[in-house]
């Protein structure tokens, strides 16, 4: 039986909406890294469908999918995901036929390892929608949000251009768009125009990502 996927994602200030029948119901919640998803489907050919919800002002809905009150947040066929990673494996695994891995497992563990290194070791300590802008607010580092989050993020693309040293060509690992790239544009974005830093720094972040900023699918669903 074929059903319509519906895959709605919620952040601030913008909404966008496609439906075609596809196999399977698929509905997508997040915030700050929302073109990780939304490439990720383009490049999948998957449709969806995405609306907004104000993290700030949390409605009921949101908290009966996931109450940790965190995104991402991913529910299929009634059943709900969430953790960056593990979306982007399973639509992995449940549209192989266009892959955002390579083939040689020893690229394919590195653009893992890449993302990972981002979403776990990035991201995080730089969320605006965690606890620790209230920590900085009541001086317990002695630093300003934006100056914490500064600092996070250098640390962790200072040790990704070393990586990426050896890894990389048009893209994170080889010539082809990867998980690792899905993941680093936005935190790329971020760096560039959210906190305002001097990207290049790190001439080959810089090189690859405003490289994926120029070609579709990154070049439309970063202008959201």
């Amino acid at each position: 039986m074929q059903l319509v996927l519906s895959i709605s994602f919620y952040r601030f200030g913008c909404m966008l909406a496609s439906t075609a029948p596809v196999l399977g119901e698929f509905s997508l919640l997040t915030l700050c890294f929302t073109p990780l998803y939304c490439a990720a489907l383009e490049l999948k050919k998957i449709p969806y469908e995405r609306e907004d919800v104000d993290l700030r002002n949390l409605p009921a809905d949101f908290v009966r999918l996931n109450p940790r009150k965190q995104v991402p947040v991913v529910v299929i066929d009634g059943k709900t995901f969430s953790q960056s990673l593990a979306i982007l494996e399973h639509l992995e695994e449940r549209w192989s036929d266009k892959p955002l891995l390579p083939s040689d497992p020893v690229q394919r563990t590195q653009a893992r390892e890449i993302a990972n290194a981002i979403i776990s070791g990035i991201q995080p300590l730089q969320n605006g929608g965690g606890p620790l802008p209230k920590l900085l607010e009541e001086n317990l580092t002695g630093m300003t949000a934006l100056e914490w989050n500064k600092f996070w993020v250098n640390h962790g693309f200072t040790a990704l251009e070393q990586n990426l040293g050896s890894t990389a060509g048009k893209y994170c690992v080889g010539d082809e768009v990867s998980f690792a790239d899905l993941c680093l544009v936005p935190q790329y974005i971020n760096a560039r125009d959210r906190f305002k830093m001097d990207v290049s720094k790190y001439p080959t972040i810089q090189k690859i990502a405003e490289h994926c900023l120029s070609t579709e699918p990154f070049k439309s669903v970063c202008k959201v």
